[in-house]
């Protein structure tokens, strides 16, 4: 991996695949260092955590720590699978695999598509996340506080 920083302007694909791998361990503080506090976070989709978020620590709560809640441990890894871009683009698409399972059992495999942008000081500072939403809807449904629906009458 080059660690010259000076020759481009953005992190290169090398970077990039390098500021994301701590997640694969679980470790995401260590990635989101590189991401802005003013960050225009977007997660795509029809679920409860789809939403714009404007600072990172507003996607954190009300994405990372309330999937991480509903896991079973070690919780959530995502591994890099594929960076496109860097280098003299400020945009890059980082793919994630998902690996985790919910407390329900449910295994949560999702996969993603992050597209993110950094400033020239190789800090995130957009980002639209594609993912499965029906997998993020149906692990929150199973695995946060019951329904509230009425029980089926029996007959």
């Amino acid at each position: 991996m080059s660690s010259n920083t000076a020759s481009t302007r953005y992190p290169t694909r090398d970077q990039i695949e390098a500021i994301f791998k701590p997640m694969e361990s679980g470790d995401f503080p260590k990635t989101l260092e590189h991401v802005d506090p003013n960050v225009d976070w977007t997660v795509m989709g029809t679920h409860p955590c789809a939403g714009n978020y404007k600072t990172l620590a507003d996607f954190k709560t009300k994405t990372l720590d309330r999937l991480g809640k509903i896991m079973k441990p070690p919780g959530i890894s995502l591994r890099v699978r594929n960076v496109i871009g860097g280098g003299d683009q400020d945009w890059a698409v980082v793919e994630l695999i998902a690996a985790a399972e919910c407390k329900s059992g449910l295994k949560f495999d999702n996969t993603y598509a992050w597209v993110v942008r950094f400033n020239d000081q190789h800090k995130v500072v957009q980002v639209r996340a594609y993912l499965d939403s029906w997998m993020v809807k149906q692990a929150i449904e199973e695995n946060e506080a019951p329904s509230h629906r009425a029980p089926i009458p029996e007959i």
